[in-house]
């Protein structure tokens, strides 16, 4: 197996890391290469799957469904089985992963250690609650480890810092198809959007947030509520491909608010309820391969911050920031999440999570440093899946197991063979 020069990057391109990487399509290939930090389709935002001036391993090519037991809905795959081709091949036999991200090109192994989130995590709690069986390789041995140990709750959430994960079991819950009854509803402000996602009995809900609106409009957005289906609605189409980095001014401040105008008007006022291919509903944006160089070649950060229930108004106070900035860009989202974690480094807790986006420019670097101070204010979190500007010290406070995942780190990995420049610049693994 050949070490590659390469340069790469997280999906925000913003941070990105020169050194050897080796792709091994079997296991027998994995287990000549010696140990170094392992990523997937690198879907992370920010620096958690890079290891700069070293090496890494990139897992996608293991990627094989090895078994499905109809009677337990346990499915055993490679870590490098990506989530939507997991939720196309089983839908329509009716069964999907318990818990999605956001993108359907997220691996496996990549939602075990973010131990994702989705549209149902008020009912379906994170992605680790549902799974049942991980092995792991450490140095040439292979571990099994499963619920309640601590090992397993290190490793779910834990960045990869446990040891390479090779393959898992996750347990399916049924679904009725592969299509969505989807229903669509404005909301006005933020109160009213906040009210809506309380609400919302639906199986899966998200709100999408004009980041940009003021005044009496503040935290308007649409409220989008899933419930699977079976039935026959027209295919995606071919994902279309952004060709080149677009140019600065293509989400300058009055093309963005002009697009939002246009996006949350396109609901009827009175909403309306229509039917989706299911991959629209959950991976939106997969329509579109290399959206990120929408945001130039400088990349982009996301800022992502769960905050207590009782905290809601710091939400509010960060859109009021946001909104004066001049720096929000279309993607943003605001949910409600319930207290289902799994792993010590999990990132939710019950309350509302906010995500946008900003371009990779000095002025919002500074704006996200501000909204982090408020997360953390506010008994808050980040997300280590979009994180790529946060300090050490903020994190030891947000995440008060971290001394419990760092016992188990320094047991699997004492040698720290298997560091990232998200781990080092956090200092996650340092005593604190």
């Amino acid at each position: 197996m050949d070490w590659k020069e390469t340069e790469y990057a997280g999906w925000g391109r913003a941070l990105r890391a020169k050194g050897t990487v080796a792709r091994p399509d079997t296991r027998r290939a994995l287990g000549a290469l010696e140990p170094a930090p392992a990523f997937g389709m690198r879907r992370s935002y920010g620096d958690a799957a890079l290891n700069s001036h070293g090496r890494a391993v990139d897992m996608s090519g293991l990627d094989r469904l090895i078994a499905f037991d109809p009677d337990t809905a346990e499915l055993h795959a490679e870590a490098g089985a990506r989530i939507g081709d997991i939720a196309s091949a089983f839908a329509p036999r009716g069964w999907l992963p318990a818990v999605m991200p956001g993108t359907g090109f997220a691996t496996l192994g990549g939602c075990i250690g973010q131990d994702v989130h989705g549209k149902n995590h008020h009912h379906m709690g994170s992605f680790g609650q549902h799974v049942t069986e991980i092995t792991l390789l450490q140095k040439t041995r292979e571990i099994t480890v499963t619920p309640g140990s601590a090992l397993f709750k290190a490793t779910l959430g834990g960045l990869g810092q446990t040891g390479t994960i090779l393959r898992a079991k996750i347990r399916l819950i049924p679904c009725k198809g592969d299509v969505m009854v989807v229903t669509e509803r404005r909301a006005p402000d933020w109160d009213s959007h906040l009210a809506l996602l309380d609400a919302s009995t639906a199986s899966y809900t998200v709100g999408w947030i004009d980041a940009t609106a003021t005044g009496d409009s503040l935290g308007r957005g649409i409220i989008e509520e899933g419930e699977s289906a079976a039935g026959i609605v027209k295919p995606r189409k071919g994902a279309r491909k952004v060709p080149f980095n677009a140019p600065h001014f293509a989400l300058a401040a009055p093309v963005v608010r002009a697009f939002n105008w246009a996006y949350y008007h396109r609901v009827p006022a009175h909403g309306r309820s229509l039917v989706r291919p299911l991959q629209d509903f959950f991976f939106p944006l997969d329509k579109i391969h290399d959206w990120n160089k929408l945001y130039g070649q400088r990349g982009f950060h996301q800022f992502q911050c769960v905050v207590p229930l009782e905290q809601a108004d710091t939400l509010r106070e960060m859109l009021v920031e946001i909104a004066a900035s001049g720096l929000a860009s279309p993607l943003a989202v605001l949910k409600r999440m319930g207290p289902g974690r799994a792993g010590y480094l999990s990132f939710p807790m019950e309350g509302y999570t906010l995500a946008i986006d900003f371009p990779n420019r000095p002025a919002a670097r500074a704006l996200i440093q501000r909204l982090e101070a408020r997360a953390a204010a506010a008994g808050g979190r980040l997300y280590f899946a979009k994180d790529s500007l946060a300090q050490g010290a903020q994190i030891a406070a947000m995440y008060p197991e971290l001394p419990d995942w760092q016992t188990e780190v320094a047991k699997a990995d004492p040698a720290g063979a298997l560091e990232t420049d998200m781990t080092r610049r956090l200092k996650l693994r340092s005593a604190t």
